[in-house]
């Protein structure tokens, strides 16, 4: 109580220092420029095209009162609290002026959608910014960058960086609150080494295609017990147990010497707004939010917003576990602006605004808000100095300092790559290992964006030798998945069995067998696997391909789904062809309160030989069973036609069997192409592909206009049409140019006595026509009427007109043509190429 007292007491000799400091002049701090390295970095940007905002390098009187206050509320915190640290209330900005910490938040509101959420801004404030460590540890920082620096600069303490977070969230109408406290080594140095990665926390990822059930038959014999020896387990499982407490031994931190003391800098959200149920950490370095009673952080001395600063008053030697962050509880919670409107209040009095001006509307009571008594006045936080904080599409794309980031974990290294960085599309690699080194390589996973092949992630797992490649819909057969084993030659596929008309949605082939599944058929078939008798590769090349695939299969098991509109005893199950052996087994499928299926045993008929004929069908080439010993057994007729039916059959399944393995070939060649000749679409609608976009316009415009003056230059050029006759030499003989000279004269001379001509047609023609009127005229001038004279007449005068221009043409060109012979032959004389072979 005496704190608070002295508090209070504070706060009332705060009152007239400030009205006295809004007296007086704005004041400068430019001088007392930050001398570390750190400093000298930033301020070597070239901001020489971007002047400094004037509210950069000066503080207003506002700005000026408000760190009055402060040092003043420093002074008391100080004298009550002697064995706390000094708080942070006015650190200086990159032109070395103290600012509070307050007025560095600027509220921005963006339009990328992705910074609608926290989720979203802690994800970017995490992944744009590299951290530079404090600078000792356990000391608050002595100066705070603008948001808008540290944008450029892409480099910010945890302070800094809890500053463009909190402005983020409270541009999105979130209640966010800056945090000044201690947390342990780990998150105050950003050290992952020894948590366990989140991507492999996920569950496995899905491939695209619905996994069915092995079909569990309870029926089959029980394995033989494995005879092991109990001794030897024990031994086993005791070995085991002494290298997992070595390596627990080994992963285990030394002790913190500075635990409890590391100065960290965090956000705060508390419940209440945009849907936050409950209050919560955000720790600007990792993106991630922590519940308040988290280990990690161990304390608080402060938190602010753009509307005040409180100061923690209760105990945190249990860490943050009981702390209650109600910041009206002024015994919890000392505010320096004393009856500032918090973020509550101002909602509060926004909505009881909104309420008054609709209650005036409605009774028309216009002294209403005189008849309200007045508000006390109130030291307002000062408007923010820093600048609108502009992040671009740009920012987001590129997202990490340099387009890439790497962060170590337990056994795990996680890399992250922009878009477009690697000519391959890699976007993101997670290795793990298997020592805590991370020297030796366990599995290596790598994701990929908008590659031409549509490859999405490839997994490489050295234990067992195996590649997983996963595409995304939308490539050559319909393949969404294939992994192979290097060793033992097996290759496992999924497909999309809704895209192929097979319906076919795995496969997996080995040197030994090939097993696949359909879905959604119309035949009902949802099973298939095949035996060979020897290695498929080994075949000869020059033997026909049918008869080859039939001799190399040993069987082929096939599986049908149930068909309802057929009776059970006459639904096919299963079909087993025993190709070695020449038999077939049809089994069907069970009928209702049947433990036993029907079934049917056919021997395939000899085929026909150069000598012999082939074999007809005997009854003993059917055994049968039948469930219902009532029902007629089927006729010979019936069972050989049915023989028959499945003998097509058979040759049709070693058919598409020798497609699927040519099919898993042809896979096979495309990748391998496909991996020599890697290349990402062009996309206009990113920053990189419209830079792209404008790079190869202008390149574009550049030819087109370098291409058009050589057009003009050869359209000036007499020369030009005859050199490219002679396929444009670098230099002419002398017989060439003699000729040139000659063929260019003859072609002018050609040109001039066309021309003449074409004029002296025109002007015969038009003559002939006014005569050949003329006469008419003379013929049927007594007949004519008024209006056909007046034609006539406007017609003579017309063709006047025209012979009289042509006969001027005909003149002119006459005179002119000399002249232009005589210029032509001079110009021809001086041509450079022309001129040393013609004096000769």
């Amino acid at each position: 109580m005496e704190a608070m007292e002295a508090m209070e007491g504070a706060r009332s000799v705060e009152t007239p220092r400030k009205e006295e400091e809004d007296e007086e002049e704005p004041t400068t701090l430019e001088g007392a420029r930050c001398v570390s390295a750190r400093h000298e970095l930033l301020l070597t940007l070239d901001n020489a095209d971007k002047p400094c905002p004037e509210s950069y390098r000066r503080n207003s009187p506002n700005e000026v009162g408000l760190m009055a206050v402060a040092e003043n509320f420093q002074r008391q915190y100080s004298h009550l609290c002697p064995d706390r640290k000094p708080l942070l209330l006015c650190p200086t900005n990159e032109w070395g002026v103290k600012k509070f910490v307050s007025t560095t938040l600027r509220p921005t509101a963006t339009d990328h959608l992705e910074l609608f959420t926290w989720q979203g801004c802690a994800s970017f404030v995490a992944d744009f910014l590299s951290l530079e460590p404090l600078e000792p540890p356990e000391n608050l920082p002595g100066s705070l960058f603008s948001p808008t620096l540290v944008l450029q600069s892409q480099k910010a303490t945890c302070l800094e960086s809890s500053t463009l977070l909190c402005s983020l969230l409270l541009g999105a109408n979130y209640d966010a609150y800056c945090v000044s406290g201690y947390a342990t080594k780990d998150t105050c140095l950003l050290d992952r080494s020894l948590l366990r990665c989140p991507l492999l926390a996920a569950p496995p990822q899905q491939d695209g295609t619905s996994e069915q059930d092995p079909l569990e038959n309870k029926y089959l014999v029980k394995p033989a017990t494995e005879l092991r020896s109990r001794f030897m387990t024990q031994q086993e499982e005791k070995k085991k147990k002494l290298e997992v407490e070595e390596q627990q031994e080994g992963e285990r931190q030394a002790a913190d010497p500075l635990w409890g003391l590391r100065v960290h800098c965090w956000v705060l959200v508390l419940s209440g707004s945009r849907g936050v149920l409950q209050n919560l950490f955000i720790d600007p370095l990792t993106g991630d939010s922590h519940a308040p009673d988290d280990q990690r952080f161990l304390g608080v001395e402060s938190v602010w917003n753009h509307l005040n600063y409180y100061v923690n008053m209760q105990d945190c030697s249990s860490g943050c576990a009981d702390m209650a962050f109600d910041l009206e509880d002024l015994s919890r919670w000392e505010p320096l602006l004393y009856g500032a409107l918090s973020t509550k209040q101002l909602a509060l009095c926004i909505a009881r605004k909104k309420e008054r001006e609709m209650m005036s509307r409605l009774l028309k009571e216009e002294k209403q808000e005189e008849e309200e008594g007045e508000e006390p006045v109130v030291f307002e936080m000062p408007r923010s100095w820093v600048s609108y904080i502009n992040i671009s599409k740009e920012d987001l794309e590129i997202r990490w300092p340099g387009g890439q980031k790497t962060t170590r974990y337990r056994k795990a290294k996680l890399e992250h790559f922009a878009p477009h960085l690697n000519p391959d599309g890699l976007v993101r690699r997670l290795a793990t290992y298997k020592d805590l080194a991370c020297t030796e390589e366990v599995t290596v996973k790598s994701c990929y964006q908008q590659r031409n092949d549509h490859l999405e992630e490839a997994e490489i797992n050295a234990a067992d030798d195996s590649t997983t490649e996963r595409f995304t819909r939308g490539r050559t057969f319909y393949l969404l998945l294939h992994r192979f084993w290097s060793r033992s030659q097996q290759h496992h596929m999924r497909f999309s069995s809704a895209a192929r008309v097979d319906g076919l949605a795995r496969r997996t082939l080995s040197l030994r067998d090939m097993t696949e599944t359909f879905e959604g058929r119309k035949d009902f078939l949802f099973h298939r696997h095949a035996v060979f008798l020897k290695d498929p590769h080994l075949s000869t090349a020059d033997s026909d391909e049918e008869v080859q695939e039939e001799e190399q299969l040993q069987e082929v098991l096939e599986r049908f789904h149930r068909d309802q509109s057929k009776p059970a005893n006459i639904d096919v199950a299963e079909r087993l062809f025993l190709l070695a052996e020449g038999r077939i087994e049809v089994t069907y499928h069970l009928e209702d309160h049947r433990c036993v299926a029907s079934r049917r045993s056919f021997v395939k008929p000899l085929g026909s030989t150069e000598r012999k004929k082939a074999e007809d069908f005997r009854p003993d080439m059917v055994s049968s069973f039948q469930v219902d010993a009532s029902e007629e057994p089927l006729k010979n007729m019936t069972l050989s036609q049915m023989l028959d039916d499945l003998v097509e059959d058979e040759q049709q399944v070693a058919l598409q069997i020798s497609m699927s393995r040519k099919e898993v070939a042809d896979i096979l060649t495309c990748r391998e192409k496909e991996k020599q000749s890697v290349g990402l679409p062009f996309s206009p609608w990113t920053t990189s592909g419209a830079a792209k976009a404008r790079g190869e316009r202008q390149e574009m415009e550049r030819q087109a206009e370098e291409e058009e003056w050589w057009l003009q230059e050869r359209k000036k050029d007499i020369l030009a049409p005859l050199l490219i006759r002679l396929g444009d030499p670098q230099a002419l003989s002398a017989e060439d140019a003699r000729r040139l000279y000659l063929e260019c004269l003859a072609e002018s001379k050609w040109r001039l006595v066309e021309k003449a001509e074409l004029i002296q047609q025109r002007f015969e023609q038009e003559t002939q026509e006014l005569q050949r009127k003329q006469q008419w005229y003379q013929k049927n001038q007594q007949s004519m009427a008024s209006l056909d004279r007046e034609e006539y007449q406007k017609y003579c005068a017309e063709k006047t007109l025209r012979i009289g221009v042509a006969k001027r043409r005909l003149s002119m060109h006459m005179t002119a043509a000399p002249l232009e012979y005589q210029n032509l032959d001079v110009r021809l004389r001086n041509d450079p190429r022309l001129a040393p072979h013609l004096l000769t």
